[in-house]
């Protein structure tokens, strides 16, 4: 591997400080990923964020068919760019042949600075879901599989969703999930029954494929009853039948979408890896997502702390005589985020080190040290964005700055890819596992400290 924890924690400033601190005793980049920082930060800052004006304005507008066929130019733009500067596809770690090579570690720095612009991920190929579904593919697919499918979505031709929430159920425990996936041994095909909702990426016309999970039996035990299948989007039985606003915005042309499933048929070859392995799957592609989003959380932290400090040091925003800044409160509320991003990017560069050791099978050896990250990472965002609003008073919950935007979209993270509460509950059951080496190491204290009494 090419980059590695040290044992020190000094001088650790990756994306945070983008105008210097490469050298660190913490985190040893290597000289192909240090070069890949330098290039992706120029582009995020010089390209990708002055690129949003335009971006939005070239979206079709609210409440028109426009509005979900539109793709605005300016992203294929960024696209060619990001391909000509060889920023990539950088998120698939170096045990898959088809990515370019890197520790998920070293992507872990990269990707924090994509999270600065909401463009980026998508201008690098590095976004939600095709990245958990690209892994999929990778890890999973047949070749079949992965000629029809991973080479466009690496290619960057087409785009795809995940199609696992459902209305119905508690979706947060997977075992709930209800679509039902039949065999028809006359065709040799499956028949897919079911309501889908919260399914990113389903609203974009350049979405070619779901990956959808449902049951194929109900009498295997519970976590043998759920089977992934890929399904071409278009397909005779498929309704889209409503995109979903989070806190009123539409993320179009991506979207989130409600979608009917009825009487969908597939062939058995569009199964992945096999039939009741879905549950399986699902571990090994929310692991990846889940810190790819904690990853991309830190970024964006740190572009609303800097929208912080730009504002409380604007000379024209004065209050009894002082700028912002010069209010104690103001100064403390920046230094508490500071202190927050930092101690929030640790949790996240250890459990992609963690990863990383596990090899193929990281994701699984890391479940504890990704549901800290995944815990801790989004709320931290929130309050760093929730402080930077209410700098800007009025203007921090309108559409003048990114802040109301972040703010809704990092609130959903608390919840997308498993709520908080399931990951509390999972380290819980982790650190309690503990009891019995703590309570055996606590009596052989006691014994010592009994023995070396009765010497007194």
């Amino acid at each position: 591997m090419t980059a590695h924890l040290a044992t020190s924690f000094v001088n650790y400033t990756p994306a945070a400080d983008a105008h210097g601190g490469e050298k660190s005793a913490f985190l040893a980049l290597s000289p192909r990923a240090l070069a890949l920082k330098q290039a992706l930060e120029h582009f995020v800052e010089f390209e990708c964020i002055p690129a949003e004006p335009i971006y939005h304005s070239q979206l079709g507008k609210v409440g028109t068919e426009e509005r979900w066929k539109n793709i605005p130019p300016i992203m294929e733009h960024l696209k060619s760019r990001a391909k000509a500067l060889g920023l990539w596809n950088l998120f698939l770690p170096f045990y898959y042949p088809e990515g370019p090579g890197l520790t998920n570690l070293e992507y872990a720095v990269l990707c924090e600075i994509t999270g600065r612009c909401h463009l980026a991920p998508e201008a690098t190929n590095c976004a939600a879901p095709d990245t958990g579904n690209m892994e999929v593919f990778a890890k999973y697919g047949t070749p079949e599989q992965k000629a029809k499918w991973l080479t466009p979505l690496l290619n960057g031709e087409i785009r795809s969703a995940f199609a696992m929430t459902e209305p119905g159920v508690a979706s947060s425990d997977a075992t709930n999930i209800e679509t039902h996936i039949a065999r028809d041994e006359s065709t040799k095909e499956y028949v897919i029954n079911g309501r889908k909702w919260w399914t990113s990426g389903a609203g974009d016309p350049r979405c070619k494929v779901y990956i959808l999970m449902g049951k194929t039996d109900t009498s295997a035990a519970p976590h043998r009853q759920q089977s992934m299948i890929i399904v071409p989007a278009g397909l005779k039985g498929i309704t889209v039948v409503r995109p979903l606003t989070v806190f009123g915005y539409d993320d179009a042309p991506h979207g989130h979408c409600e979608i009917i499933f009825k009487d969908v048929r597939v062939p058995f070859a569009n199964v992945l890896l096999g039939e009741g392995r879905g549950f399986e799957i699902a571990q090994g592609r929310l692991g990846p997502g889940r810190i790819h989003h904690c990853m991309r959380s830190i970024g964006m932290a740190e572009r609303a702390l800097a929208i912080h400090v730009l504002r409380a040091t604007d000379p024209a925003r004065r209050t009894f005589g002082k700028v912002l800044a010069q209010h104690g409160s103001m100064g403390e509320a920046i230094a508490i985020s500071r202190a927050e991003i930092d101690q929030a990017r640790l949790l996240v560069l250890a459990a992609a080190d963690r990863i990383d050791r596990g090899g193929k099978a990281g994701a699984k050896m890391a479940l504890k040290e990704i549901a800290l990250a995944k815990v801790v990472v989004p709320s931290m965002t929130l309050r760093v964005i929730d402080r930077a609003i209410q700098a800007h008073g009025a203007a921090g919950v309108c559409q003048d700055t990114p802040l109301a935007y972040m703010y809704a979209g990092m609130r959903t993270l608390r919840i997308a890819d498993g709520p908080d509460e399931v990951h509390l509950a999972s380290i819980a059951k982790a650190e309690l596992r503990r009891a019995a080496n703590l309570r055996g190491h606590s009596d052989k204290q006691k014994e010592i400290s009994a023995g070396l009494v009765a010497k007194l």
